[in-house]
Parts: C-alpha cells; sequence; structure tokens
C-alpha cells in the first residue's frame, strides 16, 4: 500500500488495506520438499484461525498456512467489517428451505460466533478498532416495514430472549437523522471492526501458537496420496496429513478435485468512504450511538461508521463471476448508485465527497447456506458460501474445522452444515448466466415496486436541484 489514494485504489487494495499502511507480507515458501500435519490454503478469517485453533489443542502438530497473495487481499481485508449473526440470505428463506428447528439452530450458532469474535478480541487485547454497538435493519417504504415487521416476529421466535427489538420511525428519529427510515430492527450484541487491522491481528496470533504461514504462495496442484495429501506451488512440494482448503470465494479457481469447482461461484460487493465529517455534521446526523446498519432491501445497502470519523457504504447491484477471472474489482456504476443512495439517505451530508471506492468477492453457493463439508475422505475439508456475512462466521468455522482435524465430536461439529448435501453450481457459464439473470432481475424488481415512490420523489428532488443551479 502507498499513501496515494488513487494508485491503492488502481492497485484494488481496499480502503481497510489503504488506511493500514505499509505492511511487509511474510517470505514465499522456499523451493524443496515440506511435510505438513496440517495444511491451510488461504489465509484469510477461516485459515488462520483454524490454524491457532489446532495448535492450542494440538501443539506438537506441524501446522503451515499458504496464501496466493499477502494476508487481508481478500474478503478478510476488504469487508464491510460487520460482526453480525445473519446466516444466509434472510431468516425466512433458511425456515423455508431447513425448517425452523434448523434456522433456530443456524440462529445460536451465529450468535455464538460474534461472541467468539468478541471474546477473542477482548481476551487477547487485538487492536481491530472494535466497536459493540449493535445494529439496525431499516426500512424505508410501507411495505418494507411490514416485511420488516414478520421478520422480527420471526427473530424473536428463532433467538434467545432480548436478542433484538423494535424501533418505530419516533425512536428512529430520536437516534438518526436519516428521514427516509420508517422503522428498524435493533440488535444490540453485534459490532463492527477494521478487517484489515483484524486479519493482520490473526495472523500474529496464529504464529505466536507456532503455525508457520508464507504469503505469495499460489497452489499450482492438489493430489491425493495413500498417506494424505501432496500440494505443489511453484517451486515446492507438501505432503499433508489434512488438507484445509479455506479459499472462500476463489475455491473454484483451485486445481485438484473437481467437486471443488461445483460449490460456489464468486459475488462481487462494491464499497464507498465518505470523506471525514466535521463535529458540526456529526451532530447534526445524530448517529450517537455508532451502530451499524443494513436496510432490508432483497439487494441491500449496508453501512457504517469508521473509527477515522467517516461513513462506508456497501451493496446494492453485485457482480457475478462466471469463469475464472476474477477481475470484477471496479464497478463504477455501482459506486455512482451507492454514492446517490448515500445522499438520499442523509440529506444533511449532500455536499460531502467519496473519498475511496473498492470492491471485493464473498462466496456465494447454490442454495445460499454456508457449507463445510470433506472431498472423498476426511483428509480435504473445505469451507464456503458465506454469502457476505463472513466476519464472525468464518472465525466459528475455524474452530469448528479444528475440531474437524482432531476428529471431536462436538456441538460445533455437529452443527448441521457440516457435509451437509448442497445443490452443486450447474456446470458451464450458460446456466449459471440464466439463472443468476433471472434471481436479480426478480430481487430488482422487488425493490424497484417497493421503493417506486421513493424513486419518484428523488427524481423529482434533483430535478429541482438542478433547475435552480
Amino acid at each position: 500500500m502507498t499513501n496515494n489514494a488513487l494508485e491503492d485504489m488502481a492497485r484494488n487494495y481496499s480502503f481497510w488495506q489503504h488506511k493500514y499502511g505499509a505492511y511487509t507480507p511474510n517470505d514465499p515458501l522456499p523451493k524443496g520438499s515440506y511435510n505438513a500435519d496440517v495444511l491451510i490454503v488461504g489465509a484469510g478469517y477461516t485459515g488462520l484461525t483454524t490454524a491457532r485453533e489446532v495448535k492450542r489443542d494440538h501443539p506438537e502438530l506441524s501446522v503451515m498456512v499458504l496464501d496466493a497473495n499477502e494476508i487481508g487481499f481478500g474478503a478478510s481485508g476488504r469487508n464491510g467489517g460487520f460482526n453480525m449473526t445473519l446466516f444466509g440470505m434472510e431468516p425466512e428463506v433458511t425456515v423455508l428451505r431447513w425448517g425452523k428447528e434448523k434456522a433456530r439452530e443456524a440462529q445460536a450458532y451465529m450468535q455464538k460466533a460474534v461472541a467468539y469474535v468478541h471474546d477473542l478480541i477482548e481476551n487477547e487485547g487485538l487492536d481491530s478498532d472494535y466497536e459493540h454497538t449493535g445494529m439496525w435493519r431499516v426500512a424505508y417504504t410501507e411495505r418494507q416495514e411490514k416485511r420488516l415487521k414478520n421478520t422480527y416476529r420471526l427473530l424473536c421466535d428463532l433467538a434467545k430472549d432480548g436478542s433484538y427489538c423494535f424501533y418505530e420511525q419516533s425512536k428512529v428519529r430520536e437516534k438518526l437523522n436519516a428521514p427516509h427510515i420508517r422503522a428498524a430492527i435493533y440488535e444490540p450484541e453485534t459490532g463492527i471492526l477494521d478487517p484489515c487491522k483484524h486479519v493482520r491481528a490473526l495472523k500474529r496470533l496464529a504464529e505466536q501458537t507456532g503455525a508457520e504461514i508464507y504469503e505469495h504462495s499460489a497452489v499450482t496442484d492438489i493430489r491425493r496420496t495413500q498417506e494424505g495429501v501432496v500440494v505443489h506451488t511453484s517451486s515446492a512440494t507438501i505432503r499433508a496429513k489434512k488438507l484445509v482448503l479455506a479459499t472462500n470465494a476463489w475455491t473454484h479457481t483451485l486445481p485438484g478435485p473437481r467437486k471443488l469447482r461445483s460449490r460456489q461461484r464468486a459475488v462481487w460487493t462494491y464499497q464507498i468512504v465518505s470523506e471525514p465529517l466535521t463535529d458540526d455534521e456529526w451532530k447534526t446526523l445524530g448517529w450517537g450511538d455508532r451502530m451499524s446498519i443494513e436496510d432490508n432491501r432483497q439487494l441491500v445497502h449496508y453501512l457504517r461508521i469508521t473509527k477515522c470519523g467517516r461513513i462506508t457504504m456497501g451493496g446494492g447491484d453485485i457482480g457475478f463471476e462466471y469463469g475464472n477471472g476474477m477481475d470484477k474489482w471496479h464497478d463504477e456504476n455501482v459506486w455512482q448508485d451507492l454514492e446517490a443512495h448515500f445522499r438520499w439517505l442523509f440529506p444533511s451530508l449532500a455536499h460531502k465527497k467519496i473519498d475511496y471506492k473498492w470492491g471485493g468477492a464473498v462466496s456465494a453457493n447454490f442454495d445460499m447456506v454456508p457449507e463445510i463439508g470433506f472431498i472423498g475422505d476426511q483428509n480435504i475439508i473445505y469451507s464456503t458460501g458465506c454469502i457476505g456475512h463472513g466476519v464472525s462466521l468464518t472465525q466459528l468455522n475455524g474452530r469448528l474445522i479444528a475440531d474437524l482435524i482432531a476428529g471431536v465430536d462436538s456441538e460445533l461439529s455437529r452443527f448441521w452444515i457440516v457435509n451437509r448435501s448442497a445443490i452443486p453450481v450447474p456446470p458451464g457459464n450458460v446456466l449459471s448466466y440464466l439463472g443468476v439473470k433471472a434471481i436479480t432481475g426478480v430481487l430488482k424488481g422487488v425493490d424497484w415496486f417497493e421503493e417506486r415512490n421513493l424513486h419518484k420523489a428523488y427524481d423529482a428532488m434533483t430535478e429541482g436541484q438542478s433547475n435552480v443551479t
């Protein structure tokens, strides 16, 4: 990273990576042959947590971690930083697809995941800019508010008492000057963090336990043997008893077992961050509780305050990766839509500039539910499908995978996402393209219908402004 924002954006760094500043990655794995009890490919939240937990459980095991880039370059260093409990797409969808009992288990797992991250930061004194400020889920229109109330009732049924409360518009306006928000679900036991600072801290924790981490060490081949697994980089060979594939959105690009290519695809999401707000602007806005916010549109927006006094917003439209290119880092149309939504949502900040823009890929599988599984025997474990809600999920998944590696029958290892019968991604690009276009078309249509009056009002407002100027 550099001190030049334009240069860092051109190099596809996130705002968090840019703000973190200069970083010296570990050396690549040197040329040679190696043996490891556990080899982990992917040094994000999942991989680093797995490495740390395995070494804490069994210090005698050798654990090696490889990453094709520098740590934090993937989703773990460019996400929104929401330590949240959302599982899959929507609780209604989870109940419809899996039933209420499994939805309750998922809710409990996610609440445990949030607590896991919070406790880790507190107990280890991690410099992750963590704030346990809670989260709002908001509605802009009467139809969205009706859906929000139904979601609130369902969440109260699925979660332990006191997990959620509902704010009518009068309560919302006491806490935030955003006149278009009609109602909100408030979830107090959630938080926000700086994702890049956090993943760097997880690296340090893993190394302190004795895990070996090598950056800029891309895997070129994966093969089974009778003794375990053989993995190649461009200059090295590693023989491992257990292999963990913690590559999430990049999993379908890995060489090796064919099953990997049918587990998930990359969905691209985009974010912007404002210039810093002044003290007077913060007072006018009234965002004193510093809670994170997500709306209940079909193509959601998510937003939060940064530690350095800015507002970051992401979401809206998405990009989809049909092949292995993994190059949809920029989308000016989505960034423009996000900027327009920012100015519409906060009229008092309509003059603020956008300082930084970036994009990144998240892992989405066909039935939109996270998945941890084995390939063939239990020597290869993979984890995919966080659907962009992975800050807490991936870290508790790392603890779960440590149990699977050790063969421990625990409450975590019995969670129903483990080795579940997931729907594979259709082969080729044509079916995927048609499916994505159909699904996103429906989602956009619902949002347009529910917000059609808002669009008319916004268009009239912007037209009036242009006439004045």
